[in-house]
């Protein structure tokens, strides 16, 4: 992509109707338009960093067997009576709306009715079992305060997935096998050392423990209290005595942190698949209820996190597995020789950036650093005589002159 055709550009000036960095550097470097309060759209550069967190995401899903399907967001209401959620109380931050008809309807906040509902048609027998099944799909929540930039919103993007098992060993094999690709998930996106997996309120679902994958940032949310050595972390509502030595945890060894959750699983039980009368047949040809779990990402959400944490007082530096772009090519007067490089590096298989804008240098510099691309080529008269490019990691102060012929095997390690 040549920067001048790209309809976006960088701006100097911060938002003033936002306070989270993350918004802040996205909106500023033209990754991210504001709609409304917790409702963004993605940019084109944006949008290129949301498309590589979905396709890790995908890639580790479809690795522990995921079968990935598209649910509609439009729900219902039936369904949901069925579980004696549609009138809940606890589920207050549900959109609902009706068609002309009068019907009412939900709009998709979760999918654990639809999901039941729909593989209804396909289950009968053990043998059909275990099977996972996940979608990558637009959540809706009418939060009463949408803060945080992408980390709390009221249109965000998500991965849901759901098992389904015979018996609560099976669902225990399936369900650590995809907590164990969430942590290949977070350690792709630069945030493995930091992401713990968290004890948490398994809530209306099970009286066991769910799990949070919280990333400790200043800016979360969460209390958490980490055993460092044990690389496993409680969270703070459920922080007694008693739970503590369920999990073999003690208190004098446990560091408070914040944290965001980036992610998080259940054990759903059999409380959907009987409620809405899903059985299946053992080897004796008897009914038995299916065990479900589900498990979730906040896709959009870890965009933000990310921006949080790899960014800097001159802007945003992604790690090299989301970034927009691999190379940020910068021609300071050298055109027709920037030209040959950025074709070079396209025919390579190397996505670049390419900054032919006809700006001082020093705009060109400072909305490169914004953008936060991993690599900085820079190629001018200087560099020229100096016998090359300018090579520089946005993460790193130093540069380096590469000679033209050598750029392409580099980047491409």
């Amino acid at each position: 992509m040549k920067q001048s055709r790209l309809f976006t550009k960088t701006s100097k000036t911060v938002p003033a109707d936002e306070v989270s960095k993350n918004a802040q550097l996205l909106i500023q470097a033209g990754f991210i338009h504001k709609e409304m309060a917790g409702v963004y759209a993605y940019m084109p550069l944006g949008l290129r960093v949301i498309e590589n967190i979905k396709r890790i995401v995908r890639e580790e899903m479809n690795g522990v067997g995921g079968q990935e399907v598209l649910m509609t967001t439009l729900q219902p209401k039936d369904i949901w009576e069925k579980t004696d959620r549609w009138s809940d109380a606890k589920v207050d931050n549900w959109f609902k709306t009706k068609l002309v008809n009068g019907t009412e309807l939900g709009v998709g906040l979760t999918h654990e009715e639809p999901i039941v509902d729909a593989v209804s048609n396909y289950v009968s027998s053990y043998k059909d079992m275990p099977f996972a099944v996940y979608q990558i799909q637009n959540k809706f929540r009418n939060e009463l305060r949408a803060k945080s930039g992408l980390l709390r919103g009221r249109e965000f993007l998500m991965k849901d997935m759901y098992t389904f098992c015979r018996d609560q060993k099976q669902h225990e094999e399936e369900y650590e096998k995809i907590v164990a690709a969430y942590f290949k998930v977070y350690t792709r996106l630069g945030l493995g050392d930091i992401t713990y997996r968290t004890y948490a309120d398994g809530g209306i679902f099970t009286p066991r423990f769910s799990d949070e994958f919280q990333t400790l940032s200043e800016v979360g949310e969460d209390n958490i209290y980490v055993d460092e050595d044990k690389k496993i972390a409680i969270n703070e509502e459920i922080l007694t005595d008693e739970n503590l030595a369920k999990l073999g945890l003690e208190r004098k060894k446990l560091v408070q942190k914040k944290g965001v959750e980036v992610g998080n699983t259940f054990h759903l039980e059999s409380k959907y698949t009987d409620a809405l009368d899903l059985y299946y047949n053992d080897e004796k040809g008897e009914k038995k209820s299916i065990i479900m779990g589900c498990y979730g990402i906040g896709v959009s959400r870890l965009m933000g996190v990310i921006a949080e944490l790899f960014a800097d007082e001159k802007g945003l530096m992604w790690p090299a597995s989301i970034a927009p772009f691999a190379v940020h090519l910068v021609s300071l007067g050298q055109d027709e020789q920037a030209e040959k490089i950025y074709a070079d590096l396209s025919a390579a298989g190397v996505e670049v950036l390419f900054d032919d804008r006809d700006v001082s240098a020093g705009e060109k510099f400072a909305g490169s650093d914004l953008i936060g691309i991993p690599y900085r080529v820079v190629i001018s008269k200087k560099s020229l005589e100096a016998g090359g490019v300018e090579l520089k990691k946005r993460s790193e102060q130093a540069n380096e002159i590469i000679a033209i012929k050598d750029l392409i095997s580099l980047l491409k390690k």
